[in-house]
């Protein structure tokens, strides 16, 4: 059980620190995100708000509450992506990848629960 937890939570964290890198540095990330109709500001609290997720997932020591809210974080960051990306007509494909990583992050959480009770 631990490993599943760690491996899902591991997979979903390098996930939003890439997703966070580009929102920040990557050009064709920020114009992108211009296109689906975000402001830039929008743009950079995501990023940071993803780098905060990952703190809270990745440190142990996290009471499990925070934990919680990171999760929650998390979905709906993907759920948006989901409606930003169907919303610009972009490939269907878009979606089943946050699909994917909407799965992997409820079976990082579902196995949190697990291995601390």
């Amino acid at each position: 059980m631990k490993n599943t937890y760690w491996i899902t939570t591991i997979l979903i964290s390098l996930f939003l620190l890439w997703s966070a890198y580009t929102y920040l540095f990557s050009k064709p990330t920020i114009e992108g995100i211009k296109e689906l109709g975000f402001p830039d500001h929008f743009r950079i609290q995501l990023g940071v708000l993803k780098i905060l997720a990952v703190v809270v997932l990745l440190i142990p020591q996290i009471p499990i509450q925070y934990k919680e809210w990171a999760y929650s974080g998390v979905v709906l960051f993907f759920i948006t992506a989901i409606v930003a990306h169907t919303a610009h007509k972009d490939p269907v494909i878009i979606t089943f990848i946050n699909l994917f990583l909407i799965v992997i992050t409820i079976t990082s959480n579902y196995y949190l629960h697990k291995i601390t009770h």
